[in-house]
């Protein structure tokens, strides 16, 4: 885990230059010449996560109305939806899911335009889409994803990017020279200090909390399965503005809380609820650009375009799992009852 993990500044990097940026500009100009009145997007576990994030991309940057998918209306009750004219999207490392695969089908059979974004572009899931886009992070060691969730990241968001940007599929020249920035960047937060020091601090914790909003959720809810899934923490995640309705009165000094407070809006509506925390006294700890008022630590990351900072904000957060699955006495590469493909119906 620890490889894959430092692994990933590389993997910006492969992404944003020559052939892999290339064949993802080739799909987004396709898309853009399609036009889609709706997007759907389909994944599970941490590719859920990371189709989350293409869904805030898609309705903020294109202004195209997007839904998840719910594979078993498909799979288990038989139900066949008009997609016509969507572009439905299964987001898979594996590409193996058996459920993801059908749903991409029975979307297809109904003249959806259908995208597979996979690591493995010999897959099932990329052999039944009418497109497809391999994320190159190449092989990953453990069994708990890291690489292959920020390679997904990447380049859903170079995708929306591309769409956007005009007929060549590339993202806008002033977009680019920022993209660039970002391996550099990912190699600064992984230099980084804290998540061991947090790892001790927690490694007693019986339950856990994660939040933020807008792009920042998806990350809450990546961190919280990394959490669940290596060291056997149960950890909750919700969205800032759902946290404020109703769950904030579990929280208390017992109960940690990572909040990833970013630039922006979604960022700027994170400030409330940490200060709400602070007022029950629950041990927040932000991840972010600067120190929030009723937060006691920080895991910092640079600051950048909120439509960026999730691919440097769950970095510290993917160490602090691995640091905290060691401090416990677990082996976090080798989830118990997990394998590296889940297949489902």
């Amino acid at each position: 885990m620890a490889a894959d993990i430092a692994e990933q500044p590389a993997g910006y990097a492969r992404l944003l230059e020559g052939a892999p940026a290339a064949a993802i500009a080739e799909v987004a100009a396709r898309i853009a010449e399609q036009r889609p009145r709706h997007v759907v997007f389909v994944g599970r576990g941490t590719s859920d996560h990371a189709a989350l994030y293409g869904a805030y991309l898609t309705e903020i940057r294109l202004g195209i109305p997007v839904g998840l998918a719910s594979p078993s209306a498909i799979t288990l009750y038989g139900a066949r939806p008009d997609l016509a004219g969507a572009l439905v999207v299964g987001v898979s490392q594996s590409g193996g899911s058996p459920d993801l695969t059908e749903v991409l089908k029975v979307a297809r059979e109904s003249g959806a335009h259908t995208l597979a974004v996979t690591n493995n572009p010999a897959s099932t899931l990329a052999s039944a889409a009418e497109l497809s886009i391999d994320v190159s992070a190449g092989h990953e060691r453990a069994v708990a994803a890291t690489k292959t969730y920020t390679a997904e990241l990447l380049s859903l968001l170079l995708l929306v990017e591309g769409i956007r940007g005009g007929g060549d599929g590339r993202p806008a020249a002033d977009e680019r020279a920022a993209l660039a920035e970002l391996p550099q960047l990912a190699e600064e937060t992984l230099g980084g200090h804290g998540a061991d020091e947090l790892a001790q601090r927690y490694r007693f914790a019986s339950r856990m909390v994660t939040t933020g909003r807008g792009y920042a959720y998806p990350t809450a809810r990546e961190t919280a399965l990394k959490l669940m899934e290596t060291s056997y923490l149960p950890a909750l995640a919700f969205s800032g503005a759902d946290l404020l309705h109703g769950p904030l009165a579990m929280t208390d000094p017992d109960v940690p809380v990572l909040a990833v407070v970013g630039s922006g809006p979604g960022g700027g509506s994170m400030a409330d609820v940490v200060t709400r925390l602070g007022e029950r006294r629950a041990d927040v700890v932000t991840i972010g650009a600067h120190d929030i008022a009723g937060a006691s630590g920080r895991l910092a990351v640079p600051e950048v375009d909120e439509r960026y900072a999730p691919l440097l904000d769950i970095l510290p957060l993917q160490k602090l799992a691995l640091a905290l699955a060691l401090a416990r006495g677990e082996d976090p590469d080798a989830p118990r009852g997990l394998k590296k493909v889940t297949a489902t119906l």
